[in-house]
């Protein structure tokens, strides 16, 4: 066995999120030395079955093993089951949680690259009505160019970690992967306890009340913060006002200004300087 690269695969299961429980099965099948082996996960996430097969393949010519890919599926609680195969890219990919993520509805953000090596990001989203020849769901993406800023939708609400950096990083990083997030917000006085999620497709961020049932569009209006528009009428509003208080401390004096120039610039009634000639 390669010890280097048993090392190198186990430090790879562990970062995909599958932990530390399988390195003695990936020794096993390391010195057996077989062409390719498989490793089992199982996990219940959320109340939900979610089972991953990794496949290992050993290269032609040497003794090195390569993760590749691995096929996961998840039991949703309406009782169908999602599958999907997610391929690895040098060890890196589609983490096992984010895969949970993606199987059970949600988007999540990734680093990518371009057939021809070029690094990009993107949102990534599982299209359940459409599958490819290789019977996986076809995969939609939404880049940066697409228009949707996660921060910006997540500010509309009065979010307590949004008080404090590195809590608010947190709330963008676990999103990001996809994750259902707790969340306490503030409004009118009173915290709520709620959940939310990042809907790229749609540019906004979903809202879940404590209890998980989806806050309706025409709801949601109740736990956003002062939106912009209202934000700058009352700005504007607040100008005027002071407008207004200035205009009326400076009309007495203004008042003042007129009388005095009433006095010193009217024209003087012209007199004639010879006596006899006026016009008949």
């Amino acid at each position: 066995m390669n010890n280097e690269n048993f090392q190198y695969l186990s430090d790879n299961l562990k970062y995909m999120g599958f932990g530390e429980n399988l390195k003695t099965d990936l020794e096993r099948n390391l010195n057996e030395g077989k062409a390719d082996f498989q490793l089992h996960y199982k996990a219940e996430i959320n109340k939900k079955p979610f089972e991953v097969t990794m496949n290992f393949r050993k290269s032609d010519s040497s003794d090195m093993y390569f993760f590749n890919n691995y096929h996961a599926s998840l039991e949703k609680g309406n009782g169908e089951k999602a599958e999907q195969t997610f391929y690895l890219n040098k060890g890196k990919g589609v983490t096992g949680k984010e895969a949970f993520n993606l199987l059970d509805g949600r988007s999540v953000h990734k680093d990518l690259v371009t057939k021809e090596g070029q690094p990009y990001k993107a949102w990534m989203q599982l299209d359940f009505e459409n599958k490819d020849k290789n019977n996986n769901f076809e995969v939609k993406q939404f880049h940066e160019k697409y228009g949707f800023d996660l921060k910006a939708a997540v500010e509309k609400f009065p979010i307590t970690d949004l008080k404090e950096p590195d809590k608010e990083k947190a709330l963008m990083q676990s999103l990001q992967k996809g994750n259902v997030q707790s969340v306490t917000i503030e409004k009118d006085g009173s915290s709520h306890k709620m959940f939310i999620e990042a809907d790229p497709q749609f540019k906004k961020v979903n809202l879940y009340e404590s209890n998980m049932k989806l806050v309706a569009k025409e709801s949601i209006e109740i736990y956003q913060s002062v939106g912009k528009t209202e934000a700058m009428l009352a700005v504007k509003e607040e100008g005027n006002d002071k407008k207004k208080e200035l205009k009326q401390e400076l009309k007495p004096e203004k008042e003042k200004v007129e009388k005095k120039n009433d006095k010193t610039l009217l024209p003087k009634k012209r007199e004639s300087s010879k006596k006899g000639l006026g016009v008949s």
